[in-house]
């Protein structure tokens, strides 16, 4: 068989070389000749091999349509085109059959895989050696001496029929054979590495029950060993070695989340590590806006705590002197970072008002405010301001919010740096609001060791250059000033000092936190009073973008082009993600697309133009727009513009916990990583993204041709679905559309 597949390849090459001429024949005929070539040789590999059982997912995976190409002016592809292409292509295989063998790169009714489907709706796994040795050892020996005659005759073939070739029409297509050469040789050595045997493609184990919840960085016993203590204990830490080589599991009883809106106000129990004691005895004014409710946690609206959020964001609004919470966005007011933020509540009533409000709290074991948040489809971090900065540039929120959050203000021998950090990120003319029982006057009057507290921080304010604007009961407001005059006119020795511009960094990457004001530098000390409202303020004014060295037109330019990517991947996703679930038991009737997604991780998010289309397209989603620490710093446009983002090193892991985002879009990061040498694997990347992605969740990639192609082959060991598709406005990238199966783990 193998001496019979090589003499045919022969007579392809020859007849290639005879008798087609033309260029765009020639061009399209070895693409597919290459793609055929690569799966006929994974096929005879496969014939020796056995299949691999694994473990049984509680629902069937998503069925998807036929490949299809994503063109830059579709406005769409519904059902009903989708089948006509599909026929269309099927008709036009049949026509040339004759010429090509019966291969292509997506059969008409296969699921997301290119590979065979069991009877389970299981991908079988054909690199498991099933077979005796000696008859194993011979049919490798074959494979690898047949890849040798191979790479010998299509080099061969290819060279002869270049020579054929006139020499006008040689120049035209010069560059596109010796592209698809290239391809031919690299699909051939990968073939030649998989007949090597099966510990290259061997699929990751799934990680142990106890890791349900893990989090790399965040590792409590190892900081205690090394000599942390008094909170610190909880920061992160990053050590070598700090990976899971682990597919991460969801708990026994684990269920899909509810979608949108439905699923803010419900979420279950068995999807977070949280007990019912610790959902009775929570401390804080969001917490305790919670019921336990059998296999689901119900967050109320309003509460005996406080007359509910309601009259408490009211509340805020009249101490900075506007009406309701209505009008924050009038005043400036539409990002806010909450500190502490409970389990999100304060900003799940903001988020009717389009204020985009982002909870940071410290690493939890269990009861944890990120991951309770994160599940009711809320932006949230983990993040801490015991000892390092933010990921986050300076001046980059409109307020700050601490409502009983467990910072200690005051803390001794800190001398106020908590507040340095919190002005730092806060815009000029930006409030602080802090709820403590600290600040209740009658009780500080009784006890004398709060009424210190209470005047230290309220001095430090002061000396910060903010403005004490009112203070009820145990609530009080604080605007930073606008005026960078107002630090030249304190007096002597009063408050911290100005960072010099060697301290004053923009992009902190977990630095230790400053003693001495910073953003006094940054040129985008402006007023959030003179910015222009939301949502206005995403479409930055030439001046503006000129901070960034940026154009009017680039922007348009990203923000169209994001237009019709965002057009063409919910055209994608729609038939998939609701041709087996049109409506998941214990949901509302789904309005698609709207409800489709919830968290989005955009991991490489330069002008934040997925951001910005999703929103104008009128996506019920949030966007945690992540710029690498590796590649162009364009974070605080992304602030500027009205989104939340943070720096991140993606060889490192998010600082989030498993299972919190439905899904996540790479665009060019494998690109930028692959210039950088490589710091890290691509297939460490890949199992970071498996950790945060909920089950059933996307991943989309777009990058170059070569690295998709390497992409799609990791995407086995991950146990993905995977689809590549092509993009036809540029020959030169691909899309890798994945989806992560729900697999549930077994009763030990």
């Amino acid at each position: 068989m193998i001496i019979t597949i090589i003499y045919e390849e022969f007579l392809f090459f020859h007849e290639l070389s005879r008798d087609w001429i033309d260029r765009k024949v020639v061009y399209s005929t070895l693409l597919l000749y290459r793609r055929q070539l690569v799966l006929r040789y994974l096929s005879i590999s496969s014939s020796v091999l056995t299949n691999k059982k694994v473990i049984k997912m509680s629902r069937p995976l998503h069925r998807g349509v036929p490949a299809i190409r994503v063109t830059s002016s579709s406005n769409g592809l519904l059902d009903s085109q989708v089948k006509e292409q599909t026929e269309k292509e099927e008709l036009d295989r049949n026509q040339s059959s004759h010429r090509f063998p019966s291969w292509s790169l997506f059969s008409d009714n296969s699921p997301l895989t290119k590979y065979d489907a069991t009877d389970n709706d299981f991908a079988s796994d054909p690199f498991i050696v099933g077979t005796p040795r000696s008859r194993h050892r011979l049919t490798m020996l074959l494979l690898k001496s047949s890849l040798v005659v191979i790479v010998i005759l299509a080099l061969t073939g290819s060279f002869c029929w270049t020579l054929s070739i006139s020499t006008s029409s040689r120049g035209h297509i010069f560059h596109s054979s010796r592209r698809l050469q290239e391809q031919l040789v690299s699909d051939l050595w990968d073939i030649g590495e998989l007949s090597f045997g099966t510990s290259r493609m061997k699929e990751i184990e799934f990680c142990p029950g106890e890791l349900e919840n893990y989090i790399p960085c965040f590792n409590v016993s190892e900081n205690l060993d090394s000599g942390f203590s008094d909170g610190n204990e909880y920061d992160r830490v990053c050590r070598q070695g700090s990976r899971q080589n682990c597919l991460v599991l969801p708990p026994m009883n684990y269920k899909i989340p509810l979608r949108w809106p439905t699923g803010r106000d419900i979420i279950w129990v068995a999807n977070v590590k949280i007990t019912g004691q610790e959902v009775f005895t929570s401390g804080s004014l969001t917490k305790r806006m919670m019921m336990l409710e059998e296999e689901q946690i119900s967050f109320r609206s309003a509460s005996l705590m406080f007359d509910g959020v309601e009259d408490y964001s009211h509340q805020i609004a009249e101490m900075i002197g506007l009406r309701n919470e209505s009008n924050f966005i009038q005043a400036g007011i539409r990002t806010i970072l909450d500190i502490g933020c409970g389990y999100g509540s304060f900003g799940a009533h903001l988020f009717s008002e389009q204020i985009l409000t982002i909870c940071i709290a410290n690493y939890e074991s269990s009861g944890s405010q990120v991951q309770l948040t994160l599940e009711r489809g809320l932006p949230a971090m983990i993040g801490s301001f015991s000892s390092k900065q933010l990921p986050c540039p300076s001046l980059s929120f409109d307020l700050l919010h601490c409502a009983r959050c467990g910072i200690d203000w005051d803390k001794k021998g800190i001398n106020g740096t908590f507040l340095i950090e919190v002005d730092r990120v806060l815009r000029p003319g930006g409030y602080f609001v802090w709820t403590s029982p600290l600040i209740n006057v009658q009780s500080s009057l009784r006890n004398k060791e709060k009424q210190k507290r209470w005047n230290f921080v309220r001095d430090f304010a002061e000396n910060l250059c903010w403005e004490l604007m009112s203070q009820q009961d145990e609530t009080v407001v604080w605007k930073k000033t606008s005026k960078k005059t107002c630090y030249n006119s304190r007096k002597s020795g009063s408050g911290p000092s100005i960072c010099s511009k060697v301290q004053d960094v923009e992009f902190p990457y977990y630095r230790p936190l400053q003693n001495c004001i910073g953003g006094m530098h940054s040129r985008r000390w402006v007023p959030i009073e003179e910015r222009a409202t939301w949502p206005s303020r995403s479409n930055l004014n030439p001046s503006e973008l000129a901070l960034y060295g940026l154009h009017l037109d680039e922007l348009n330019e990203d923000t169209a082009n994001y237009r019709i990517i965002v057009r063409n991947y919910w055209s994608l996703l729609s038939p998939l993600i609701f041709s087996d679930h049109p409506k998941r038991p214990g949901d509302e009737d789904p309005s698609p697309p709207y409800n489709m997604l919830r968290n989005v991780l955009d991991m490489n998010a330069r002008y934040g133009g997925l951001n910005a289309a999703l929103l104008e397209a009128r996506k019920s989603v949030w966007v945690m727009n992540v710029v690498p620490t590796t590649g162009p710093k364009f974070l605080p446009l992304i602030l500027d513009r009205g989104y939340f983002g943070v720096l991140h090193d993606w060889c490192e892991a998010f600082p989030t916990y498993p299972r919190t985002y439905d899904m996540v879009h790479a665009e060019g990061l494998l690109s930028l990583e692959s210039s950088q040498h490589w710091r890290c694997t691509m297939l460490d990347i890949f199992t970071e993204i498996d950790r945060m992605l909920r089950p059933e969740g996307w991943i989309i990639i777009r990058d170059t041709a070569l690295l998709i192609d390497s992409a799609r082959v990791l995407t086995r060991r991950l146990k993905w679905e995977a689809r590549v598709i092509e993009i036809e406005s540029n020959n030169d990238e691909r899309l890798l559309i994945c989806q992560k199966p729900f697999f549930k783990r077994q009763p030990s």
